[in-house]
């Protein structure tokens, strides 16, 4: 059975197709254009129900949330491609708490920036400097941990590329290529290495290759 999977072009889905390609799932996308608020119409309502993207249905099963969709694919698939949860309890318990820093402490703040600097008219914002400063500065403190973080291990939950790791691509991507926002990602020597690594992935060339969004 393939995969389909809701809004390809848009950043959280793309956690969503790292997994599959990594894990070797077919699948096919169906375009959502947010721009025209297609995820608010109401055949799309009746499937998630909040309005927003990603969105999978695997036969009859269906599932939103990007980070959920991407621990269900890799606990479902954990014996086929690359491991993403880590070999023992103990990383799995590494790798889940810094898929909780992503969501907690990374993205909020880098989202305020994307919304703010690179899609404000899309989302109805009106740029606000006071947020852009602050989110800047609160991402800066959160960074300089990963820096003492990675300075210990080449990834975040440890030697072996994980979902947290993963997880920071689509994001961080808008912050070094599309907001000339590198700096924060470039003067942490480790932060840095680290970027460079996972951002050379096949599976992420493939996902902008394809689903770039036109920014």
């Amino acid at each position: 059975m393939v995969v389909k999977v809701y809004g390809p072009i848009c950043a959280a889905t793309k956690r969503v197709l790292l997994v599959l390609i990594e894990k070797g799932i077919e699948f096919e996308t169906v375009h959502v254009d947010v721009t025209k608020g297609e995820q608010r119409n109401p055949e799309y309502l009746k499937l998630q129900p909040f309005g927003v993207v990603p969105l999978i249905q695997d036969g009859d099963y269906t599932l939103y949330e990007s980070r959920a969709i991407m621990r269900y694919y890799a606990e479902k698939y954990k014996s086929q491609g690359v491991d993403l949860l880590g070999k023992t309890m103990e990383e799995r318990g590494l790798v889940e708490q810094w898929l909780e820093v992503e969501a907690q402490n990374f993205h909020p703040f880098a989202y305020n920036l994307v919304i703010h600097i690179l899609f404000p008219s899309i989302f109805g914002v009106i740029p606000d400097p006071k947020v852009i400063e602050e989110s800047e500065a609160k991402l800066e403190k959160v960074l300089d941990i990963y820096e003492e973080r990675l300075s210990k291990s080449k990834y975040l939950a440890g030697d072996f590329f994980s979902l947290a790791d993963m997880s920071h691509l689509p994001f961080t991507d808008y912050l070094v290529n599309n907001m000339g926002k590198e700096h924060l990602i470039k003067k942490r020597k480790h932060v840095s290495g680290w970027w460079d690594d996972i951002s050379n992935r096949a599976s992420w060339k493939k996902v902008l290759e394809h689903y770039r969004a036109p920014i």
